[in-house]
């Protein structure tokens, strides 16, 4: 009988309005350091914490595939209608669901870090996964400072520093 392999699978979660680069340097940077297997993209509806997306929930999700077209670790995937849920601590029970060998790493931004302790079940989060929390412009005090960097198990919680991107979906929707 062959052993199924055991994959190390990051997750970056997002609305992706829009997909942009500083998406795409953060997902090669988690591949490149934390040799992953491969990325998921989890495309969220409606983020919990901004009002609404511009863009609707297909046009990011095709805009996100065409932009990810050539790296072929990255996989963007919609699964809020079949876990029926958008709460990240079910995506990540979702996908250790089948295989709790799976060594998941869960991507977020520095600027997520500062609100993470109003996540649901966030501490469970930090104790099923690696968070990989990416500096970045402008938030690195603060999300040093916050809740959940001071509260998380360090094992499991690595803050990384590199050359950073200055750019948003925020920003690029200003333009």
């Amino acid at each position: 009988m062959l052993k199924k392999k055991n994959f190390r699978i990051g997750i970056l979660g997002g609305t992706f309005d829009p997909a942009h680069k500083g998406h795409l340097k953060i997902s090669k940077e988690s591949k490149r350091r934390f040799n992953l297997d491969k990325i998921i993209w989890a495309i969220t509806k409606k983020n919990p914490f901004k009002i609404k997306s511009v863009s609707s929930l297909k046009s990011r999700i095709m805009y996100a595939k065409k932009f990810t077209k050539k790296e072929r670790f990255i996989k963007v995937r919609f699964y809020e209608k079949k876990i029926n849920s958008n709460k990240t601590i079910h995506l990540i029970n979702y996908i250790t669901k089948n295989n709790n060998q799976n060594e998941v790493y869960f991507i977020i931004g520095a600027d997520n870090l500062i609100n993470f302790h109003k996540w649901y079940k966030w501490k469970s989060i930090s104790k099923k996964c690696n968070i990989l929390v990416f500096d970045r412009q402008g938030f690195r005090a603060k999300s040093l400072k916050s809740r959940a960097f001071k509260v998380l198990n360090k094992k499991n919680f690595k803050f990384i520093k590199f050359k950073k991107i200055n750019i948003s979906s925020s920003k690029l929707r200003k333009i």
